[in-house]
């Protein structure tokens, strides 16, 4: 079953954890809400009963644990230390999956379908970046994030250059999303919230794409041969979407992005981001060309009708292209 009672279970107690850790008032109720969401979402990845996901479960399970041993480890410190709220950051950062603590996202990602992976790359990301925004009025705080953002930035659009597997390049991706996204926490939660909004859209769109495609590397987009042309652009357009490519619309937070790094005085941060959002733009427009000119025009139409990705193409493309009038309502307001 799709959704059966016990993933409709650990799937409330998921969401339960993490409004408990979003609305805590203290680090202890931060915590338990972190270890509630935690454990109701190793369930969810072991849902498959596969040795894949079930490696991609403990490698999960061991990280967020070290990251839950370290809020811990920081409760004895002052409060109002900066070894306090440093030692939170880090392991905020290493749940988080933004580097220097990067190094499970991918292999994680691998193990996974993609509607886990949807779990994993949005609502799994909310708590921490969250918890951040408590600590982030810290001045050596904000600094270590900026350090952190322009690091996870440089290393997503880079990592992502030679990958074949759709999973492990949508995590390196996720990865130089994060960087945007701890830039924005150091700015305003408001620029946060947006950025967060609008990447979790575009993810999501995507990654229900390739799941009803069941595709999960990139020569199975350029070797199947049973998509018709509108699916072909609907993929395309959505992976130059998810790179930020103008005028779709993941550019959109990332124009909002600049814009409040530019008032802020952000230069060099600014100027690294923008820098890797080309490196990973370059592969994915690269990808996206090559896939255009590789793909095959039926000439007949199939009268036999399947409800695969074809039949829902105006829907990705409307999630992917929807936002093409936004500086039109911002005038007109």
């Amino acid at each position: 079953m799709l959704l059966s009672s016990q993933k409709m279970l650990f799937g409330f107690l998921l969401i339960t954890g993490t409004v408990l850790a979003l609305s805590s008032n203290s680090w202890l109720m931060a915590w338990i809400g972190l270890e509630l969401n935690l454990m109701s979402f190793i369930p969810i990845l072991t849902s498959g009963k596969d040795k894949f996901s079930c490696e991609a479960a403990l490698k999960y399970f061991l990280i967020q644990a070290i990251g839950s041993a370290l809020i811990i480890f920081a409760a004895p410190i002052s409060i109002n230390s900066e070894m306090f709220y440093s030692t939170i950051l880090f392991a905020l950062i290493l749940k988080l999956g933004a580097s220097p603590f990067h190094f499970w996202l991918p292999a994680v990602m691998e193990g996974l379908n993609w509607i886990q992976a949807i779990i994993l790359m949005t609502v799994q990301k909310l708590a921490p970046m969250f918890l951040i925004c408590h600590i982030v009025t810290n001045p050596l705080i904000s600094y270590i994030m900026i350090l952190c953002a322009m690091l996870s930035a440089m290393i997503g659009s880079v990592g992502g250059l030679n990958q074949t597997s759709l999973r492990k390049m949508l995590a390196f991706s996720s990865l130089n999303h994060i960087g945007w996204m701890l830039t924005a926490l150091t700015i305003s939660e408001s620029s946060w919230l947006i950025y967060f909004l609008f990447y979790c859209v575009v993810s999501v769109s995507i990654c229900l794409l390739f799941n009803f495609q069941q595709t999960f590397f990139l020569p199975q987009l350029f070797m199947n041969k049973n998509l018709n042309p509108y699916t072909n652009l609907v993929n395309s357009f959505s992976l130059l979407s998810l790179g930020g490519l103008p005028p779709f619309t993941g550019f959109i937070p990332k124009w909002v992005m600049i814009e409040s790094m530019t008032m802020a005085k952000m230069f060099i941060p600014a100027l690294i981001l923008i820098a890797s959002s080309l490196i990973t733009l370059y592969f994915y427009l690269r990808m996206a060309v090559s896939y255009l000119l590789l793909i095959s025009f039926k000439t007949k139409l199939s009268l036999n009708f399947t409800p695969n990705a074809s039949s829902l193409s105006p829907m990705f493309i409307s999630v992917n292209l929807f936002m093409l009038l936004v500086p039109s309502i911002f005038i007109l307001v």
